[in-house]
């Protein structure tokens, strides 16, 4: 199983979708029912084996670092032996330069990389990932969900290169950013996990602004190659919108209850 030293989580965004709650708190720390929102993705991080976790920020974001500082300070707790840095993303340059900004922070080998607002309940998809991650096979390895045709148009689809194994993984030629539904090659969309070998860096680097102006991370993965998906086994939820927010509280509290009353049998 592979572990990764580094996992970088950008956050710098405005949280638009969410306003009005997010002109008065950040977007990831919104509870899902009792739990921030910034919280399922530091705990994933950490069953990955993460020994720094970067986040990448801007100053103005409230609230952050004192969420930080309060998980830091409980002796034991989860942020115990693990790094937290910042990293700022002056500037909204796209998902690609948001990555790139975490490059001076990172350790070296491969790094993971999770959008908070993708909240994945169930295994921690991350770690999923690790135990099939090959670094002699593979560049990158994104997590993978099968969305409604209607829907590639929001979302870097794969190209497959063959049928899905038992083990999830879907190897790739590539991936289009955003295509219109009649160019999609497939329904297979790239969802807020990523494993990049850190050649990805160099590739960044070089990488032109593409879609909606913005560094694309899916245009420097395509031109680094060595793709595959991975199909996780948790339930996604896009928490950068509200009826996605709504959904994901409702699910974990379910479960919440559901595991504390057999823990009372």
């Amino acid at each position: 199983m592979t572990q990764l030293d580094t996992v970088i989580l950008p956050i710098a965004g405005n949280g638009s979708r969410m306003r009005p709650a997010t002109d008065a708190i950040a977007k990831e720390l919104l509870p899902i029912y009792d739990t921030p929102l910034l919280q399922f993705a530091l705990e994933e991080a950490v069953d990955a084996g993460a020994r720094r976790i970067v986040l990448v920020t801007r100053d103005d974001k409230p609230g952050i670092p004192e969420y930080i500082d309060k998980l830091r300070a409980r002796p034991g707790g989860l942020l115990d032996g693990v790094e937290v840095v910042f990293a700022d993303q002056p500037e909204p340059l796209g998902l690609g330069h948001a990555v790139l900004c975490a490059r001076g922070d990172a350790l070296p080998g491969a790094v993971g990389v999770i959008l908070p607002d993708d909240l994945i309940l169930g295994a921690p998809a991350l770690a999923e990932m690790c135990g099939v991650y090959d670094p002699a096979s593979m560049s990158c390895l994104i997590a993978a969900q099968k969305v409604d045709p209607a829907e590639v148009g929001s979302y870097g689809i794969f190209d497959p290169e063959g049928a899905e194994s038992l083990s999830g993984l879907l190897p790739a030629r590539g991936l289009i950013e955003k295509p219109a539904p009649e160019d999609a090659p497939s329904h297979y969309a790239a969802v807020g996990r990523y494993i990049l070998s850190d050649a990805i860096w160099d590739v960044l680097e070089q990488t032109r602004p593409g879609a909606g102006d913005e560094i694309q991370l899916t245009d420097a993965i395509a031109a680094l190659g060595g793709i595959s998906g991975f199909r996780f086994s948790g339930c996604r939820f896009d928490c950068g919108n509200k009826e996605g927010w709504f959904a994901a509280t409702e699910r974990f509290r379910r479960t919440k209850f559901e595991a504390e009353a057999m823990a009372a049998e």
